[in-house]
């Protein structure tokens, strides 16, 4: 008998609006080359196998299949979406999977047609014939819908699911859209609504930028500050500064591989060169023009925190270090490697960048104080796109990624900078105003063109859109809750073919040969 699963994971009480969006929920550890294409897609996978379980049917299947609908079927094969899919049956998450063991493994998948659900469970399974990409269809709830069906072995269908990757890694399940529960759904099966349901309400709610300076006058406190009070209504002191440390050292280390890569291409059709690693021992020798004779011990200068002495010593191209950085993380995601969404992987290279210019060249003292006032910021920010518009560019084209992550790191870079709380929101909205329209159109379906070099220039546009709300005087005459909803109304005009299905704008006017 057909059965569709109720989640677990629903919470009462809750609406959408009010949804509780955690920074770890916005930054989350995860792989390439897409957030809702990749790790969205797996986090389904493995959560419809603890489904299977839960309903006592998981010693049952013999056979799985699994239909992607609208941009995960139209862009899925470029993102990576089977294949993340694959590691999520067998029971591997985002943030704790081998990257280095992910390719091995779907091709002994693939020549043996055997798969192992949830690592212990071998069943038939042919990718070619049971992942079924539908084209030309979608589901009617979200451009980015998955349905899994498992069969027994006399071929009965025991039970079926939907989900819905809605963007950063968030997932949603039927249940949670039947109850109008949209956002709530968090990123795995070890969120904070399952560890501690009776701590749901954050200390101070938020649903508009508005209400959001409204309490940090009113409690004076800081953006950063009043997220770290709401993080603490779910985590210790401990675990907060932890979990963003790892954060931070996951973004710092997708930099560095970046930089120092030794492939030099990156995978797929387009054959796109690697330029991080160029880019980088440029910068280095424009640097350090009188050191060129001992390059290799300058090699890894730039990828740790310069002292103030060595500041003072070199010229350094502000537009030149954003876009290595920049480059270096979202290259690292293209090639599949372990990044963090910020807040979503195909935007991932922003906010590290940003970030990581900020340690090496303006702080005095790179201290973890300041990686959490930078990160809490952000995650502010980014809890509004997610509350009141969205993160997927399958509903939102780029303007949900890059305009999103642009916003986020213009506010951040701000408040580091001693932004007053209007300077602070004046930045965010800057930051995506001059995003608006911006269409996703990824060639071939691959998250490289012109996805990476987008990473640089959102980057460059957050420190100007910085700049230019500290320095300015006047009152803003566009409020940041205002151009949220100029996204969020411009996303839902952008036709379809502009939204991650590579069936517009550059995916169709540039040559695959």
């Amino acid at each position: 008998m057909l059965s569709s699963f109720r989640s677990d994971s629903s919470v009462s009480n809750t609406n959408e609006n009010d949804a509780v969006i955690s920074t770890f929920d916005l930054f989350s550890i995860g792989i390439g080359p897409s957030s809702s294409h990749t790790v969205g897609p797996m986090r389904a996978a493995k959560k419809f196998i603890e489904e299977l379980k839960q309903n006592n049917v998981f010693h049952k299947i013999t056979r799985i299949r699994i239909d992607l609908y609208g941009s995960l079927a139209l862009t899925g094969k470029g993102h990576g979406t089977p294949n993340a899919i694959l590691m999520g049956l067998e029971g591997e998450t985002p943030d704790e999977i081998d990257t280095a063991k992910i390719v091995p493994r779907i091709a002994q998948i693939y020549e043996t047609d055997i798969l192992k659900l949830d690592g212990m469970n071998p069943i038939k399974f042919i990718p070619e014939k049971h992942i079924i990409f539908h084209y030309h269809e979608s589901l009617p709830i979200h451009p980015n819908g998955m349905r899994f069906i498992a069969f027994d072995e006399q071929g009965d269908c025991v039970a079926s699911s939907e989900f819905f990757s809605t963007g950063g890694g968030f997932i949603i399940g039927e249940t949670e859209i039947h109850e109008n529960r949209k956002n709530i759904f968090r990123k795995n099966n070890n969120d904070l609504i399952k560890q501690k349901q009776n701590a749901m309400s954050s200390a101070f709610p938020f649903s508009t930028a508005g209400e959001l300076l409204q309490i940090c006058k009113r409690e004076n406190m800081t953006i950063a500050q009043m997220v770290y009070q709401n993080e603490l209504q779910w985590r210790s002191k401990g675990e907060i500064k932890k979990k963003v440390m790892e954060i931070w050292n996951i973004m710092d280390q997708s930099i560095r591989n970046g930089c120092l890569s030794t492939v030099e291409y990156l995978p797929g059709s387009l054959k796109v060169r690697r330029r991080a690693p160029g880019l980088y021992n440029k910068l280095l020798k424009d640097m350090y023009p009188q050191n060129s004779s001992n390059y290799t011990a300058i090699k890894n200068s730039l990828l740790q925190p310069l002292a103030a002495a060595t500041r003072k010593s070199i010229t350094v191209n502000v537009l030149d270090v954003i876009s290595v950085y920049a480059i270096a993380v979202n290259e690292e995601n293209a090639a599949g490697g372990k990044v963090v969404t910020a807040p979503t992987n195909g935007a991932s290279g922003v906010i590290p960048a940003v970030l990581k210019y900020y340690l090496e060249f303006i702080s005095e003292q790179s201290s973890e104080k300041e990686i959490m006032d930078f990160l809490f910021t952000s995650a502010a920010i980014g809890m509004l796109y997610k509350k009141r518009a969205s993160i997927s560019a399958a509903e939102m084209g780029c303007q949900g990624e890059i305009g999103v992550a642009c916003s986020m790191a213009a506010a951040a870079f701000a408040a580091v900078m001693g932004g007053t709380l209007e300077q602070i929101e004046d930045a965010a909205e800057i930051g995506m105003e001059h995003n608006l329209g911006l269409t996703c159109d990824p060639i071939d379906g691959l998250v490289q063109i012109p996805c990476i070099e987008r990473n640089a220039l959102g980057g460059i546009k957050a420190l100007g859109a910085a700049q230019l709300a500290l320095r300015s005087r006047s009152v803003a005459k566009v409020t940041l809750d205002q151009v949220i909803e100029t996204m969020r109304q411009t996303g839902i005009d952008m036709q379809t073919k502009y939204k991650e299905t590579s069936q517009g704008g550059l995916a169709v006017n540039v040559p695959l040969c």
